[in-house]
């Protein structure tokens, strides 16, 4: 049976489904929110050689007519000249207000597509199909669109929620391993600013590292969790104006490593393992909670295999800089999200760049 989790908005709720073997019941989930007959399926090569076809029968076999867009893999490609193409072949395929954008892939296919379906003919449809853990628990869901911009991650973005979000957990099959740890990182996440239980049951396991070491039903409550505190979160807060903050934790410092590595060196989720480290000592610095914590949350990191450290190849004062250009700055001032206990955290601004140096230093490589 599957796992419904109700993502409850003003204005477009939709479900997230989660169940083995899911994707083959894509066009049947589909054809229940009376959608258009087109679709465009967009992915990537290494995907849609071991799901394309899978996707593709499950739309036609419900009646719909697919055309597929095929992207090059990875954050480097997360730009406008890429999102043009996923625009060439809308127009090509002539597509419809009514049609539907399918995104089948991680979280830069989730992105993009979306950000193409927000704002190709003022807003079409998109259903989000995530293919990698980091997906599957956080980008596919909220509504959060966008690319990359050289200067600064998901500068040029949309909110643009999605009519459904189907997750299949045996695709994760293929899922390389570095990508499954870097999911392993927001995974943590939830358990440091919602959800304490998730957290020690994160700790109660002895390898984090690898797919493998993962009971079958560990799997299923940490994709169950984690969903259900996105959507709380969402539900609450939809387009970021104070709650939904606290969901960046560990990728304001995450965001300024990523980008000033060019996308090459760390991937998001082990940047957003930098960031919670980096966040988790401030806090503890700062008093907003105790340095056993902040133990805590590194031991749990380092059990997935994650890295904890800056690269050496990295300028302090140069990650300081690029912080004045996060999303999240207002008035100047850089807002942190701190952690003050396992399962709740608060947004400050009122964090001193010497604190940041310092941390900064302190674990750099």
């Amino acid at each position: 049976m599957p796992f419904i989790i109700p993502v409850q908005l003003p204005q477009n709720s939709y479900n997230i489904t989660i169940a083995p073997g899911a994707l083959d019941h894509l066009g049947a989930e589909m054809q229940s929110l009376k959608l258009g007959q087109k679709v465009l399926l967009v992915s990537n090569p290494v995907i849609f050689r071991h799901y394309g076809e899978r996707a593709i029968t499950a739309l036609e076999t419900a009646g719909f007519t697919v055309q597929s867009c095929i992207l090059a893999a990875g954050e480097r490609y997360k730009t406008p000249a890429t999102l043009q193409k996923i625009y060439d072949a809308a127009l090509d395929f002539r597509i419809e207000r009514s049609s539907t954008f399918v995104a089948l892939g991680g979280g830069v296919i989730g992105d993009m597509t979306g950000f193409a379906a927000a704002t190709w003919l003022r807003g079409v449809n998109v259903v989000q199909v995530p293919t990698s853990l980091l997906a599957m628990v956080d980008a596919a869901i909220g509504g959060k669109t966008g690319v990359n911009h050289p200067r600064g991650k998901n500068l040029i973005g949309a909110f643009h929620q999605p009519r459904l979000v189907l997750i299949d957990s045996q695709v994760l099959k293929t899922l390389p391993a570095r990508e499954f740890r870097a999911a392993i990182a927001e995974v943590i996440k939830y358990g440091v600013i919602w959800d304490a239980e998730l957290f020690t049951q994160l700790e109660s396991v002895s390898r984090l590292d690898r797919l493998s070491a993962l009971p079958e039903d560990l799997l299923q409550e940490i994709l169950v969790h984690s969903c259900q505190a996105k959507a709380h979160v969402v539900s609450k807060d939809e387009k970021e104006a104070g709650l939904r903050a606290i969901l960046n934790y560990g990728h304001t410092i995450g965001h300024a490593v990523e980008s000033l590595t060019g996308y090459r060196l760390v991937n998001h989720g082990e940047a957003v393992a930098i960031g919670m480290v980096a966040a988790g000592q401030l806090a503890a610095d700062l008093d907003f909670w105790p340095e056993t914590l902040a133990a805590r949350q590194l031991a749990l990191i380092q059990k997935a295999g994650l890295p904890t450290q800056i690269p050496a190849s990295l300028n302090v004062e140069d990650i300081i800089d690029a912080l004045q250009t996060d999303k999240k700055v207002s008035a100047g001032q850089v807002r942190f999200v701190l952690p003050t206990q396992l399962g709740a955290a608060t947004v400050t601004d009122q964090v001193p760049a010497e604190a940041i140096r310092q941390v900064l230093k302190q674990i750099q490589q």
